[in-house]
């Protein structure tokens, strides 16, 4: 499924990246108490990885390879089960009914982790974690190696916690399990960033989205805070952490 709100201009900008042969591996590190199944997107440039969807049992560890020009995202989904006959998650699901995503992004409400690959080792990535499609948990993208700022960045709070009710997604067990975001919960302009509010003039942060935005600062957490929560690194490999 494709997001409902744009990918942040970081991907789009690399998107038409010549591939070199520059190589990188992306580490995923469930630090949760519970399962956590990643799923992986490719960019509408760039080819599926080598897994699309995995599961990840609390404590594991996982990696997968990019290359060069690469750009995509990952997420976590939770509560998943095959009960049904058919694969299924409570959130994040990706609705291919299987554990692999195959090419299938995430329905919202989702925390995801975004990357622009560089074509050769002098060009920098791009990255960042953003909750312009909701919250479902906590996620972390920490570089390794690499030359450049290369921060560590991520949401480590629990907005399902402070979750707002009428933005809250309830699991089978009947406790807040994902957090929505306002456009996604009233589906209006003003929330949306569409028709009259599709500019950063007129769609500025609402009292919504700084809910997302003071629990986790580092994120890209509105349609246009893709300036102030977009990171840089040359040459580095990716750890992504969920519950870090």
């Amino acid at each position: 499924m494709e997001s409902r709100i744009q990918m942040p201009l970081l991907v789009v900008l690399l998107f038409a990246l010549v591939s070199g042969g520059l190589s990188l591996t992306f580490t995923f590190k469930n630090n949760c108490s519970y399962t956590v199944w990643p799923g992986t997107l490719a960019g509408s440039d760039s080819a599926q990885l080598s897994s699309t969807g995995f599961e990840l049992a609390s404590g594991a560890s996982n990696s997968i390879n990019a290359s060069s020009g690469w750009s995509g995202r990952f997420w976590g989904r939770t509560y998943c089960s095959s009960s049904t006959g058919s694969f299924k998650c409570e959130t994040a699901d990706c609705g291919s009914g299987q554990v692999a995503c195959n090419g299938a992004g995430a329905v919202p409400p989702a925390t995801l982790a975004e990357f622009a690959v560089a074509s050769n080792n002098a060009e920098q990535e791009y990255y960042d974690v953003s909750l312009v499609d909701g919250f479902n948990l906590p996620l972390s993208v920490t570089p390794q190696g690499g030359t450049g700022p290369c921060s560590s960045v991520g949401c480590l709070a629990n907005i399902n916690s402070v979750c707002p009710a009428e933005l809250s997604v309830k699991g089978s067990n009947g406790s807040t399990i994902a957090c929505k975001t306002a456009c996604d919960a009233f589906g209006t302009d003003e929330y949306c960033c569409t028709g009259a509010y599709n500019t950063p003039q007129t769609c500025p942060q609402t009292n919504y989205s700084k809910i997302f935005k003071d629990q986790c600062p580092q994120t890209y957490s509105s349609p246009y805070d893709d300036q102030a929560s977009t990171y840089i690194c040359t040459g580095a490999n990716y750890l992504i952490t969920f519950c870090p």
